[in-house]
């Protein structure tokens, strides 16, 4: 049976990647496919998605257990985030800017939400990150590439910008989520964070 274009073409790229390229080839192909069927996901499902045959896993993962930590490790890894963020265009207007890093925050949470449930309960150790970054070194940087998000609006600011954005950081990641109300959309998570609770009549 004849394989489809797609595949055929990445299967002729493939041998042309290092070992570090294929290996992060795999791990991007895989990070959507654990989100949906966690733990449970073949190798050959895997395989087939990024258009590889199953033994190129293998030359590069020991084992299914190492490519499903490195998964978890990638999607803990900030250097997503930090890139969407550093992309942001800063001659926006403030709130337009801290819209476009909330939307890119809650999304990297949500990659790293998925990521960890469809994989947290196996056990076993932390897998650190890809890059070697803990997660106090993570949170640094994303507060050092929002706070740099901040600085050109930095004499209107109240405190500091990288007070600002550690605060802003945290609104993100302690979001209260209730049944009967819907979540906040970036726009008005970015209203309430720099106008405050009450309505602009309120006295």
């Amino acid at each position: 049976m004849t394989a489809p274009k797609e595949n055929q073409t990445t299967r002729r790229r493939a041998p042309g990647m290092s070992p570090e390229q294929r290996r992060a080839m795999i791990i991007q192909t895989a990070i959507p496919l654990i989100a949906e069927y966690g733990a449970a996901v073949t190798t050959a499902k895997i395989a087939r998605a990024a258009g590889i045959g199953e033994g190129t896993i293998f030359r590069v993962f020991a084992d299914k257990d190492e490519l499903l930590q490195a998964c978890m490790a990638e999607a803990l890894s900030p250097e997503h985030a930090v890139r969407e963020l550093d992309a942001i265009d800063v001659s926006q207007p403030l709130p337009d800017r801290l819209a476009e890093a909330a939307e890119a925050l809650q999304a990297h949470m949500s990659r790293m939400g998925a990521i960890a449930g469809s994989l947290g309960h196996r056990g076993g150790k932390h897998p650190g990150t890809v890059r070697g970054v803990g997660r106090d070194e993570s949170t640094t940087r994303i507060r050092a590439a929002l706070a740099e998000l901040l600085e050109p609006d930095k004499a209107a600011l109240r405190r500091p910008p990288e007070q600002i954005a550690a605060l802003f950081f945290g609104l993100l990641f302690t979001q209260p989520r209730t049944e009967d109300e819907p979540d906040l959309t970036p726009q008005e998570l970015v209203e309430v964070f720099l106008h405050g609770a009450l309505s602009g009549g309120a006295k």
